[in-house]
């Protein structure tokens, strides 16, 4: 391997930061709720119970590179119009007149570079609350970032950037080269400036701008205010305030100035010492003057213990600061202080008076917290637990704290208030929750009465600020004159508790951290599967989780459906499922749409067409039914609320009554002549939106079916648009637009008049109002897309080179973007010269589609596909043009046009589309020169809904909280149609035809849960998972477990005495008290137990006590008895206990039977010998096994009875952390030395070391890279670096052969636990080229800590050559997001110690996806800077995907 690519495939799903802003939206703005109401209603009807929730902030997620805004997404108990049902007190799953809430996804970004901590720049409450809040990022060394948002572009735009690194800064190092933490980041409650610690002792701080600065006018283009912005920055050494060691540092509330409070430590100590020197922490609360630049100590406060880590700032009215330690918890503020002891090794400073203590014992070092009320924070614990902190103040004087135990959790890393009824608790180790909380017994639900008095406070601005931040009882309190016979005599000191009631709303899925994980056959795996189809056999199964949270993930990359049943059906095109409605039960229609069976099946083969009966079981019934069956069909579909069926042939179609055919038509030629026979009457494409059909036929012409309800009977129309046009039609689709209140309304002209408009359009076609509009979306041959409404055609909406797949797009007719786009064309064309202008001008749209899914906020989604086989994919955003710009542009525009007054007044100006990114899809191989439509919606398969791809790589696009995940199908190869069924034996499933001819009724497997990146399961294991590995003979899974339990202290004490020196303990010392936690170890056997079930345990293996399984694997061993190999399963321990103790291990093989009725297996004990040093990594070798034994590695042979040592060697000098074998060569990797490379000889059977790493490495995991006759070695450090190493004892450099030589190096930024070799998968380029050495290669599949999964693949040097010059082009072509360079963040991170820098030649997939986002145009000029085509890039790019498609 001399060159590879370096490919992300899972992105990380740990969350290690959150906050919580209004970014999308102002505080003044009600844009989060579901019922929309329009503004009249507001004052008559809303639930008054909704104060409590008036506009819920958004939630900004950080998982490593991944940044996430997502939008809280509240369901009211009621409808709109009943509200009293909604003031009840809470019932069922109802708290505070909310019966749930969701996530819903608002932008995604993949940054390069980790972000390392996370802050929201609040907007202070200026102009009224309209002004929105911007994100704070920081980076290592020193970078900080802006982020706020464009509603102009949908998007996070920088609105900053701060960089303290390089030449300039250096000195604010002081000459240290290596920093335990990154930059940490906090912010001024009131929003006035933000400070950010780094470098150890350098204060950065950054100064907001003004509100009313020109920065952010009051005239700017924005309808609302920008956002907060930065407008300055300097920095502040802190050593020169005589600090020397800060942990942590906040802003605190009540100041009116900006006052930051420092925890820092003047003296060191260490848990060793603490008996001499303790209590050595101290607080320092600074004035920040940032005009000039001052930064007077107001007050301090000394004697904190040495423990303290983290502070909380108290919000008004009660302001000071918590300090929390691993055992108290202290208040402080300028005029008082008090503490509280959370257990027994709590000591008071001066050891005199005693402490408080709480009713209690538990520990908070590495908790996060987060205020729920002004006086209430929740605290989660190390082990998960929440607890409450009450403080019980008098003014603003703190009396005491107390402490109460809620419920277990997640355990967090990060926790978040949103709003003032939600909380966020992200976590690494588990799911993240969404949590809504309420204070006591339905104190939010007020009655009706109340509201009004609510609304007159919320006019006024910064209470409005106040009464967010608070919760519901200090609103009670700040407006007590109004309210004064609803307050419930505030602060009662025996009512200190405050009853919370939570409950969990929402979850994200997380698969991280991934420990270990293994590769097996999934359980419904196909024996005859060959090529790609093969891969989907496989799933992968990690370790992940911890604790209580610990769980097996089963991972598949591709989606292998439960097959029902299936029949041989060669020669297939086409197949739909309809329903059909009887007037009879017309009446029960509202109940039962979703769950409907349906009532036909429709085949179409190549000359006939093939009528099946659903409703139970599926029976011919083509003979009997007045179908169109001599030919084959086009698309058949419900019309008139499913009470007709409509079949489309080639020449004509027919209106079905069940059985009955009532209407016959045969469609006539768009042009005059009289010839109706000519080509031009055959359909190529049908779209069907009840009660439209829009018909597209091979000439390019279009004509549209309008059917009439009352007499249900369909009359053909030839658009008037269209009816002697010369352009032609490449797609077209309808868009049906549901719902009470239709989403493309919102983005016309007239917005506040929509509903009204809609009526009087709704009048004239004699529709009911809940039908919404249906628009016709169709792309011309010259790339052009245009919008119509239906049935009139009038253009809505106009786009120039649609086809380019630019990132937004927006109507040309008022932004008047077309003319400066055709210039630009052509001027281009000139330049390149004719060859290459031809590749643009033959792609085409060929099949469109767009649609909107169930919920009534979400927004429609725009679908393309080329000619090149290539997809885009738009996701629709309004976005109000202000009212000033709008009118300057219809000036202009009304010069070009004369039908201004006419068309611009239903124009949908404000719809705009951004377009999203697709690269997990690996696009189609040869499109197939017969243009079959290859998109076919779905509502309900398996309670999911989205869009189903079927052609040569068939994929299914899942709509998951407003973001779309694609699962590709490979199981079966190439799919010709598919649609969905519903009936008594097939519940929600769907059928698929092949290219083979096989159709195959199928269900999703149902346990998956297909939010995720890849559709994952996960299996609760309820303790901590740490190795897993697979017992092919068997199809097992042992995985090592350990379970927390606590001991009594006694007997602990007494296992950590060193049996063989004697017992140095006194007997008195062993009555103490009390547990201590322990782990107790076992190995569990572990199987799926039939398709997409739970899984079952079918053995475990328990360990000793204090012994610990450190690894499990399944061996081959010759035995040499019998001359025969055995495959058994080897665990290797250690006991730990404590550095006084010598370390031991043991090494235990077993042999695993299935019995006879292959439910429980059979293990037994064939062998167990225990050894000096922990047994730390174990492999077989030729038969043999070897050992890594304490600072050695052995080597045994197998007697059947014994191990006997055949060979040693004295290699890690401390601990191997992973041994991997390919013939006779063995990798090794060492915790502290990085690896080393030996080889066993047979005869004399010796172990030798060829070669090893000097450098000091921290290895997690080591691999061997095949790539064809070339060996390289692989490792991963604890600094989340890759590097490639490779034996050449023939070169110079290498020390005559004893020093491993660099050939590549990464910065992958995820700490790589394992590597697993794969064979990579023949791609179409292979396939023309036999006998090539590319059969032999295999790829990295690896995993990480924060649940991202990736892969190392080698690359020829032409490709890599190809790819590493488009790479260098994109890092200035492409707009980074947060300002961040991709070739930095990629540079070996060393962090301090010298390090030889190595050569560049792995490329990063990460940057290069971003090619295929770029527009057409900008694709072709960058291809033709590098000397290269775009078709060969796009190849290079696919073939990369289709190669590593393992899953």
């Amino acid at each position: 391997m001399s060159y590879a690519a370096f490919k992300m495939m899972h992105w990380a799903t740990g969350i290690e930061h959150c906050a919580a802003g209004f970014i999308t939206h102002s505080a003044a703005d009600f844009s989060p709720r579901i019922p929309t109401v329009t503004a009249d209603d507001l004052d008559s009807d809303w639930p008054a119970s909704n104060k409590a929730i008036g506009s819920v902030p958004n939630l900004i997620t950080v998982a490593a590179n991944i940044l996430e805004v997502y939008t809280v997404r509240i369901q009211e108990e009621s409808s709109s119009l009943d509200y009293k049902a909604a003031a009840d007190p809470k019932r069922g799953g109802v708290l505070a007149g909310v019966s749930g809430a969701s996530l819903e996804l608002v932008c995604h970004y993949r940054l390069h570079g980790n972000v390392e901590s996370l802050g929201i720049l609040p907007s202070g409450g200026a102009d009224g609350g309209r002004r929105r809040d911007s994100i704070i990022l920081t980076f290592r060394d020193a970078k900080i970032s802006v982020l706020e948002f464009d509603d102009s572009i949908h998007r996070l735009r920088t609105s900053s950037m701060h960089c303290f690194e390089g030449p300039d800064w250096i000195h604010l190092k002081r000459g240290r080269e290596c920093f335990p933490r990154g930059p940490v980041v906090k912010i001024d409650p009131l929003g006035r400036c933000a400070a950010v610690l780094v470098y150890g002792l350098q204060m950065i701080v950054l100064k907001a701008a003004e509100a009313s600065s020109g920065l952010v006018g009051e005239d700017s283009t924005f309808r609302t205010t920008g956002a907060s912005r930065i407008e300055s920055s300097y920095t502040v050494g802190l050593r020169d305030l005589d600090m020397k060691h800060v942990k942590d540092f906040i802003f605190v509330h009540g100041y009116i100035e900006p006052v930051m409070v420092i925890l820092h430590e003047h003296e060191l100590t260490w848990a060793g010492r603490v008996s001499w020197k303790h209590h050595t922490c101290m607080i320092s609360a600074l004035s920040i003057n940032t005009t000039l630049k001052q930064h007077p100590l107001i007050w301090s406060a000394t004697n904190l213990p040495h423990d303290a880590y983290k502070l909380l700032a108290v919000p008004s009215p009660i302001g000071g600061v918590l300090v929390v330690g691993a055992n108290t918890i202290h208040y402080h503020s300028q005029s008082a202080s008090c503490v509280l002891a959370l257990n027994y090794f709590a000591v008071p400073a001066d050891g005199s008076q005693e402490m408080p203590r709480s009713g209690f014992t538990t520990e908070l070092d590495a908790s996060s917290a987060t205020w729920l009320t002004n006086d209430v924070a929740v605290f989660s614990t190390k082990s998960g637990e929440l607890l409450l902190l009450t403080l019980v103040y008098d003014g603003r004087v703190v009396q005491r704290l107390e402490l109460a135990k809620s419920r277990a959790s997640v355990i967090t890393s990060d926790i978040t208030t949103i709003g003032d009824s939600f909380f966020f608790l992200g976590s690494r180790l588990g799911d993240s929750l969404l949590v809504q909380y309420t204070s006591g017994g339905g104190a939010l639900t007020m009655t009706p009465g109340v509201k009004e008095e609510v609304g007159d406070i919320e006019s006024d601005a910064p209470l409005t600020k106040r009464l967010r931040r608070s919760s519901f009882d200090v609103l009670q309190d700040l407006a007590s004159e109004e309210l004064s016979f609803y307050a419930t005599g505030p602060h009662n000191p025996q009512l200190a508790q405050k009853a919370f009631t939570f409950a969990v709303r929402d979850s994200l899925l997380n698969v991280g951290p991934l420990k270990d994980f293994s590769y097996g056959l999934r359980i419904n795996a196909d024996p005859n599967a060959t090529g790609i189809a093969k891969q989907s056999n496989y799933e992968l199964v990690c370790c992940s989780g911890h604790g209580r949270n610990g769980s097996l993930a089963v991972l598949q990359q591709s989606i292998r459906p439960d097959t029902i049943t299936q029949e041989s059906l060669p020669g297939c095109k086409g197949i739909w499922t309809v329903y059909h409605k009887d007037l009879r039960s017309d009446s029960s229609k509202g109940a039962a749409d979703e769950d409907e069976y349906h009532a036909y099946l429709i085949i179409s083969l190549e000359n006939r067409t093939m009528v099946l009966q659903t409703a139970s079981n599926l029976e011919e019934v083509t003979e009997n039914v007045d179908y169109y069956v001599q030919g084959s069909t086009i698309a058949a579909g419900n019309l008139f609320g499913r009470r007709r069926v409509i079949q489309i042939f080639a020449r004509g179609a027919r209106i079905l009554d069940g059985t009955f055919m009532t209407q016959d038509l045969s469609f006539k030629s768009s042009t005059s002549e009289v010839g109706a026979t000519s080509e031009g009457t055959i359909v190529s494409s049908v779209s069907i939106a009840d009660p439209y059909v829009l018909l597209r036929m091979t000439d390019g012409s279009i004509q549209l079916l309008v059917g009439d309800p009352s007499t249900c009977l369909v009359s053909v129309i030839i658009p008037r648009v269209f009816e002697n046009t010369d352009k032609l039609v490449s797609a077209c689709t309808l868009y049906h637009d549901k719902g009470h209140e239709p989403w493309l309304r919102r983005t016309s002209t007239d917005a506040w008049l929509s509903t009204g408009i809609g009526e009087a359009i709704d009048g004239a076609d004699g529709m009911t109002q809940d039908q919404g509009d249906v628009y016709c979306v169709l792309c011309y041959d010259n790339g052009n897309l245009e919008i119509f409404d239906v049935p009139n055609f009038n253009s809505v909406f106009l786009v120039d080179k649609f086809v380019s797949g630019r990132s937004h797009i927006l109507d040309t007719f008022f932004h008047g973007s077309a003319n400066s786009h055709e210039k630009l064309m052509n001027k281009y064309a000139e330049d390149v010269g004719h060859g290459r202008k031809e590749t643009t001008h033959n792609i085409k749209v060929v099949e469109l589609s767009m649609q909107r899914w169930a919920p009534e906020h979400s927004r429609p989604f725009l679908f393309g596909i080329l000619s090149d086989g290539s997809i885009l994919c738009y996701h629709a955003y309004v976005y109000d043009v202000s009212e000033n710009a709008a009118k300057t542009e219809s000036v202009v525009s009304s010069q070009s046009s004369i039908t201004l007054s006419s068309t611009s007044a239903s124009r949908l100006r404000n719809l705009r589309f951004v377009r999203v990114p697709l690269d997990t899809y690996a696009k189609e191989e040869t499109p197939s020169g017969v243009s079959s439509q290859r998109c076919t919606i779905f509502k309900n398969v398996g309670g999911l809904h989205g869009l189903f791809l079927s052609g040569s790589r068939p994929a299914w696009f899942m709509m998951f909280r407003e973001r779309l995940r694609i699962h590709p199908q490979v199981s079966d190869g190439p799919i010709v149609a598919f649609t969905v069924l519903h009936n008594v034996n097939c519940n929600h499933g769907f059928i698929y035809i092949t290219s083979e001819g096989a159709l195959k009724i199928c269900q999703l497997p149902a346990l998956s849960s297909y939010d995720n990146y890849w559709p994952v399961q996960k299996i609760g294991l309820k303790g901590t998972p740490h190795q897993v590995t697979y017992f092919a003979e068997k199809n097992l899974y042992p995985v090592i477990v350990s379970v927390p339990v606590h001991k009594p202290l006694n007997q602990v004490l007494s296992s950590l005495v060193d049996q063989e020196v004697g017992n140095q303990f006194e007997h008195d010392n062993l009555s103490m008290e009390g547990t201590y936690p322990m782990e107790d170890f076992e190995v569990r056997i572990m199987e799926p137990e039939k398709l997409s079930g739970p899984w079952q345990t079918r053995a475990t293996i328990p360990m000793q006590s204090s012994e610990n399984a450190l690894t499990v694997r399944a061996v081959t061993l010759f035995n040499t008895t019998t001359q025969r190999n055995e495959t058994l399963l080897a665990v290797g321990t250690a006991y730990v206990q404590g550095e006084d103790v010598a370390a031991r291990g043991r090494v235990l093989l077993y042999s695993i039977e299935r019995s006879s009725d292959n439910v429980q297996a059979k293990v037994s004990e064939v062998y167990s010998k225990e050894l000096k040093g922990a047994i730390s990594a174990l492999a077989s070798l030729q038969g043999h096994l070897l050992l890594a034994s304490g600072p050695k590695i052995i080597l045994h042979k197998w007697t059947g009875s014994d191990l006997n040592g055949v060979a040693f060697y004295d290699v890690p000098p401390l601990y191997v952390v992973s041994l991997n074998i390919v013939k006779n060569f063995i990798l090794l990797g060492d915790i502290h030395k990085s690896i080393y490379f030996l080889s066993w000889k047979e005869q004399g059977s010796q172990l030798n070391l060829l070669a090893k790493d000097f450098g000091a490495l921290d290895c997690l995991a080591t691999e061997f890279l095949i790539d064809g006759s070339t060996l390289s070695l692989t490792v991963s450090d604890d600094q989340k670096n890759v590097q490639v190493f490779y034996y050449a004892p023939k070169v110079s450099e290498s020390w005559k052969g004893q020093k491993l030589l660099s050939r590549a190096e990464f910065h992958v930024g995820a700490h790589i636990t394992k590597f697993l070799r794969l064979q990579l998968l023949p791609t179409s380029a292979d396939r023309t080229t036999p006998g090539s050495d590319k059969t032999n290669r295999f790829g990295l599949l690896f995993g990480t800590l924060e649940g991202s999964i990736g892969c190392i693949a080698p690359l020829d040097e032409l490709t890599f050559r190809r790819l590493q010059s488009l790479q260098k082009k994109l890092v200035d072509a492409v707009s980074h997001v947060a300002g961040l360079n991709p070739r930095s963040f990629r540079h070996f991170r060393s962090n301090g110690k010298a390090h030889r820098p190595g050569p560049d030649s792995i490329v990063d997939c990460e940057l290069l996806c971003h090619y295929e986002m770029l527009g057409l145009e900008d694709q072709l000029e960058i291809a033709n800077q590098i000397g290269t085509t775009r078709l060969q890039i796009l190849s290079n790019l696919n073939d990369l995907s289709l190669a590593t498609s393992f899953l």
